[in-house]
């Protein structure tokens, strides 16, 4: 799994509670440092905040794609507007593609990334 969010704190509680719950995490608080260490078929699954300084995670995302169109995304924000104003972009049903606002607690997103990725 890659996890990118530039808000340090959480990268950390994040990435813990995954492996924790034995989930192979790499994590980055720089999203052009996540692309330029990318490797295609490596993970199953992103964890993108959707709003950060450098490239927000919808561009990560996009940029990722072209390397690697069969992996999967999750993008979490603390703004509801912003996670549903891109929610509504993207196309509907989508099976690569999971939302989850923030604050959430590590137990509810392990909770749902396991439904997502149907484990």
């Amino acid at each position: 799994m890659l996890l990118v969010d530039d808000e340090p704190d959480i990268v950390y509680l994040i990435k813990r509670g995954l492996e924790r719950n034995k989930f192979e995490v790499d994590a980055y608080i720089d999203p052009l440092l996540a692309l330029q260490n990318f490797k295609s078929g490596l993970y199953q699954l992103l964890l993108l905040d959707i709003k950060m300084q450098k490239m927000d995670g919808i561009e990560l995302f996009n940029r990722i794609k072209k390397q690697d169109n069969k992996v999967k995304v999750c993008f979490f924000s603390a703004s509801e507007y912003i996670a549903s104003n891109y929610e509504n972009s993207f196309q509907k049903p989508s099976h690569q593609v999971l939302f989850i606002s923030k604050p959430i607690s590590i137990p509810e997103m392990i909770k749902q990334i396991k439904e997502f990725l149907n484990m």
